[in-house]
């Protein structure tokens, strides 16, 4: 099997929808380009967030569940989200995150490149890594941020784990992933030549607390990886079966084919396909601006609209 292609998006829980869009696009940059509900839990929000057209790579995902508890860190669980900011574009985010009163943690160099963290308003840690800009990503222009600062879809997530044996096995002998080395505690995976998305890294935390942040706000719920086809997602999950693994049947998110498993640590992962894509049911010129249902809950839609609250869309302020 060719190996996993990396990160297809990340899906955490947030508290307060309107928060979430306003941090994640008017703040952030990133464009709202899907608002539609939990498939599973249809009366709560599921947000999406990308560069311009939804490219895979670059989807940050929430579900909306506003009576959860914050999330409490430990092992067991995704400790960050990392994005690539261009090289040179540290103090540019530096200056305005603290503009916007969002207290930053100092600068860290890791693995040779810079990385500047900070939490976002549920206390998600969110990591930008000064990185080449990846040539898939599609800027969205009407965002605040400009294109030289800009972010540029997924660098990396991060896991907290108390043993990783086995999740480096699973990694490394069913995903295709490469150890790429090790700084501390931190041991880092990569997924191939491609620059979205593509590295792991896992934090060997032996004696500390699990999580307990599954259903817990600015926690991540499940992680993502892309595949280019239906078959090739078919090929994975007949593999890791056979390696023992539970894994879903293939379940139709309408935007992608998605196929659900732990990895031996307690991160949920998901093996997700590429198409079809977020245009199946917006343009790429309206992405976002109204609530699109997959067409078994469209019967339920008034009944459903009428249980959520509103999202505006505010005006965005350009970044200096």
């Amino acid at each position: 099997m060719d190996p996993i292609k990396g990160l297809h998006h990340v899906t955490a829980v947030t508290r307060d929808p309107q928060r979430n869009v306003d941090f994640y696009r008017n703040v952030l940059g990133q464009r709202f380009v899907k608002k539609t509900v939990n498939f599973d839990v249809p009366d709560t929000y599921h947000l999406y967030f990308a560069d311009e057209t939804g490219t895979p790579g670059s989807v940050l995902t929430f579900f909306a569940w506003p009576t959860m508890k914050r999330g409490i860190r430990g092992t067991g669980e995704t400790a960050a989200v990392a994005y690539n900011i261009p090289a040179g574009s540290i103090s540019f985010w530096q200056s305005y995150l603290r503009g916007k009163g969002i207290d930053l943690l100092p600068v860290e160099q890791r693995f040779g490149v810079d990385v500047l963290s900070f939490d976002d308003p549920d206390g998600m840690r969110v990591e930008l890594v000064t990185s080449v800009a990846s040539p898939d990503i599609r800027h969205w222009e009407e965002g605040p941020i400009p294109q030289e600062h800009a972010i540029s879809g997924f660098h990396s997530v991060t896991l907290w784990l108390d043993q990783i044996e086995a999740t480096t096995d699973l990694l490394t002998f069913q995903m295709g992933y490469t150890y790429a080395g090790k700084e501390g505690d931190r041991y880092r995976f990569s997924g191939g030549p491609r620059i979205l998305g593509t590295t792991l890294d896992i934090l060997h935390h032996p004696d500390d607390m699990p999580a307990r942040a599954v259903l817990g706000s600015g926690s991540v719920h499940h992680i993502a990886f892309r595949v280019p086809t239906d078959e090739v997602q078919v090929e994975y999950q007949s593999a890791l079966l056979a390696a023992g693994h539970e894994v879903t049947p293939v379940i139709d998110r309408k935007y992608f084919h998605s196929i659900y498993y732990r990895e031996p640590g307690g991160v949920l992962f998901e093996i997700a396909t590429e198409p079809p894509g977020f245009t199946v049911d917006e343009p790429v010129e309206s992405l976002g601006e109204k609530l699109v249902l997959p067409e078994w809950f469209e019967p339920n839609r008034s009944a459903i609209e009428q249980g959520l609250p509103p999202i505006t869309l505010k005006t965005i302020e350009k970044a200096a």
